[in-house]
């Protein structure tokens, strides 16, 4: 390994640096999904039959106790039950796009990187390329072999190993890039809901307010 890493140069612990770099991104974004992972219409339902009954604290207790972008906005709806619709509507939403930051946190960054790691391949490629035929400006046909082939051996090199490290950034970019865009998705879904839920049971409540 570390001879191989001599080969390519000094552009190849770049992007060995970058392939750390995007995994310990991976590995966080998918627990931090896991971690967020409930069953969102149990947790719609449940929390419908607590506020029915009228059981307020219940309901934010099962917020706090079951963290997610909709429980969050969940229980900020309910700390708002009394405001007007219209009240209600703007801080869930306010809340929703304090949410959405934490959702993208780092994919951007992890874009860059599956963006980066293949130019520093061809970076390799060129530095290579350049000393394998300055060899032979240098020396002729008959110039030094090793140095030759440490030229070729890090053109050919540092192009594997930067597409080696694209490809997979690449992949699961887009796949929490797709996650991210259904969970705001389904966080607007939950708003419209949440918000018809609270002012249908205000109405209820009040049933004598025009």
């Amino acid at each position: 390994m570390l001879e191989i890493m001599n080969q390519g140069g000094i552009i190849m612990y770049f992007i060995l640096l970058l392939s750390l770099i995007a995994t310990v991104i991976i590995v966080e974004r998918l627990l931090f999904f896991r971690k967020i992972k409930i069953d969102e219409d149990k947790m719609m339902n449940r929390l419908k039959s607590t506020l029915e009954k009228g059981h307020f604290d219940e309901a934010l207790s099962i917020c706090e106790n079951n963290p997610s972008p909709v429980t969050n906005l969940m229980k900020v709806g309910i700390e708002h039950r009394h405001y007007e619709d219209h009240t209600i509507k703007e801080v869930i939403m306010d809340a929703a796009n304090l949410e959405i930051p934490k959702l993208e946190k780092f994919i951007s960054a992890l874009g860059t990187i599956a963006h980066i790691a293949p130019l520093l391949g061809l970076l390799g490629t060129v530095t290579g390329n350049i000393i394998a035929f300055g060899v032979l400006g240098r020396f002729g046909a008959m110039g030094n072999p090793a140095l030759l082939a440490k030229g070729i051996a890090q053109a050919l090199l540092t192009t594997a190993a930067g597409l080696i490290v694209a490809i997979p950034v690449i992949i699961f970019y887009n796949y929490l890039v797709s996650k991210v865009n259904h969970t705001i998705i389904r966080l607007e879904n939950k708003v419209n809901e949440l918000v018809l839920f609270l002012s249908t049971r205000n109405a209820e409540a009040n049933p004598n307010e025009v």
